[in-house]
């Protein structure tokens, strides 16, 4: 390919008109916003480990009220991206949010979709469009955009779950922001989507009379999500993901349009390659220990850590035990590729074992 022009190639004069009008050459730029092979990537493969997250967290709790937070929450910023930016990759954000003992974080709701994945604690609930949800660790709940949440603690110990939100896209749209309500008014029926939708391949015989809805199951049990996976790993040859969806139980696509969610188990000892395509993402690790390699980059992760994988990155992780099984969330922002027509799976070298 031939070299491409400079800016220094033109003349100053020419350069300043070109300022002056608000007017930018493509051609010396052109390589940086469409790069040859692979795109440009700034996501830096990082982990934060929740043992350096946790004692912030708490002195969080000590030093601000809720009624001076809202949510009070700490951010996993990358560092690639820029921290004032909130981003742990380009359209995934992710938080560690903390509520204590008799605490509300008041409803409202807001343009970006979010869910609310549980690490620790217990008494913890959201309210979804008046639908109590329990918040139990390894539980899932979502509150998508436009739909009204609240947080609440009736237990004794400190909760904690991680956030994701599609935010850094809302906002690059410059379509974010938020409306407060009033406290809302819980139905009689507390986890009702949960209940209605208990087993997988099983739907009220009623939704065949209305169109699917967009959200009709706004919980996911990580008992439930635990057990299946177990199964699963009883009739999955070894070297082959043991991974689940989470999906709408009406459609079977995503829960949301731009963020998708997935649950992996790594029997003990297992090994195993991730399939390389085009969507970023992050792992919460639920339980066990192991090794995370990132584009070569090693990282030891324990219980509650989160690691961010950059786009088209290769990804290897295994399981550090040899008696007990692992488990992993994921975040991806794949739904949000394939709607836009670029979503890749790519061809994935051999990689040796960790």
């Amino acid at each position: 390919m031939s070299q491409l022009g400079t800016l220094e190639d033109l003349p100053i004069g020419f350069r300043q008109g070109l300022t002056a009008t608000n007017l930018v050459p493509l051609w010396p730029n052109l390589r940086g916003a469409l790069p040859y092979g692979i795109p440009t990537r700034r996501t830096r493969p990082l982990l934060w480990r929740y043992s350096e997250i946790r004692p912030q967290l708490m002195e969080a709790g000590r030093l601000t009220p809720i009624e001076k937070a809202e949510r009070r929450v700490l951010v996993l910023a990358n560092p690639g991206l820029g921290l004032e930016n909130m981003q742990a990759t380009p359209s995934i954000y992710i938080g560690m949010q903390l509520i204590l003992p008799g605490e509300t974080a008041p409803n409202h709701k807001h343009t970006p979709s979010a869910v609310r994945f549980v690490v620790e604690g217990a008494g913890g609930f959201t309210v979804v469009e008046g639908e109590r949800c329990p918040m139990e660790p390894g539980d899932l709940i979502l509150t998508p955009s436009g739909l009204w949440h609240e947080h609440g603690h009736t237990g004794s110990e400190p909760v904690v779950w991680m956030d994701a939100l599609d935010l850094p896209l809302v906002f690059a749209l410059e379509a974010s922001y938020c409306t407060d309500g009033e406290p809302q008014n819980i139905r009689n029926e507390p986890d009702a989507s949960q209940t209605r939708y208990r087993r997988s391949g099983l739907v009220p015989w009623s939704g065949w009379m209305h169109p699917p809805t967009n959200y009709p199951l706004v919980r996911f049990p990580w008992r439930d999500v635990k057990a299946a996976l177990a199964d699963l790993a009883s009739v999955t040859p070894r070297g082959e993901a043991v991974r689940l969806a989470y999906v709408n139980p009406e459609t079977g696509r995503e829960c949301l349009p731009i963020l998708g969610f997935s649950a992996i188990q790594l029997r003990p000892g297992e090994s195993l390659a991730l399939p390389r395509h085009s969507a970023s993402a992050v792992m919460n690790i639920v339980d066990g220990a192991g090794v995370a390699e990132i584009d070569g980059v090693q990282f030891q992760f324990e219980q509650f850590d989160t690691v961010a994988v950059p786009t088209h990155a290769r990804v290897r992780i295994e399981n550090s035990s040899s008696t007990k099984p692992a488990h992993l969330f994921v975040v991806d922002d794949a739904p949000m590729q394939r709607k836009l027509g670029f979503y890749e799976m790519l061809a994935n070298e051999a990689l040796p074992p960790i």
